[in-house]
């Protein structure tokens, strides 16, 4: 979730800008460091432990609030598109790359959804902002690997081969995550490019499936209603 990448961020500038860390210098949750010690950084802070959280402009919401439960189907599709990643790995896709920009973004969206504009100062707006060109990128992967493949002129149900089946997985955490982030959209809450983003990824989590399906010479299930 975005919360949780906000403060790996900065455990991560802490550990950067202090010293080396060395595995036989850790000692119960702290590391010595020649006359200095240095805290270990937790990972569990405790402070959802009542069933609330914390948006990243401070408010504190129920855990079943629609921020959140946004949050949850965003940093689901992500863990679907890792998966997928790595069957892509396995089986040398060409478009690996993509999926990992696309994890990448996914964290940039949940920080958007993270930020309500109502309660966000301007420095939080400039930081979580969401712009239009992964929007247009994600029409331009479309554009290319739809121009690989053959014209779809049946409905298809999930199958394919690992790849292409884990991609349409993901396809529909996808739809679900975006049901959500339209209602906080609607409200005024979050940026709009972000619902588009969204829309955009799941038609091309379901042009990458076709394409691996193709690429891995697997069959796709063709729909047929059943008597």
């Amino acid at each position: 979730m975005a919360c949780c990448r906000l403060l790996v961020q900065r455990v991560l500038r802490a550990v950067s800008a202090g010293r080396r860390l060395h595995s036989e210098k850790c000692t119960e949750g702290r590391i010595q460091d020649g006359p200095k010690t240095t805290k270990v950084p937790k990972i569990y802070t405790k402070t959802g432990d009542k069933g609330f959280s914390s948006t990243y402009t401070g408010e504190r919401r129920p855990k079943d609030d629609l921020l959140f439960k946004a949050l949850g189907d965003t940093d689901e599709l992500s863990s679907a598109i890792g998966l997928a990643r790595e069957f892509s790995l396995e089986a040398n896709h060409v478009f690996v790359s993509e999926l990992e920009k696309i994890q990448c973004m996914l964290q940039d969206v949940g920080s958007n959804i993270a930020t309500p504009l109502s309660s966000a100062r301007e420095s939080h707006k400039v930081r979580t902002s969401f712009s239009a060109e992964p929007v247009r990128e994600l029409e331009e992967w479309i554009d290319k690997y739809s121009s690989q493949l053959p014209p779809l002129t049946n409905f298809i149900l999930p199958s394919g081969g690992k790849t292409s089946a884990a991609l349409h997985v993901a396809r529909a955490v996808c739809r679900r995550a975006e049901r959500k982030v339209f209602k906080i959209i609607q409200t005024g809450e979050a940026d709009e490019n972000v619902g588009k983003y969204l829309n955009r990824l799941s038609d091309c989590l379901f042009t990458l499936a076709r394409y691996a399906a193709q690429a891995e010479g697997r069959k796709e299930t063709v729909y047929t209603r059943t008597p």
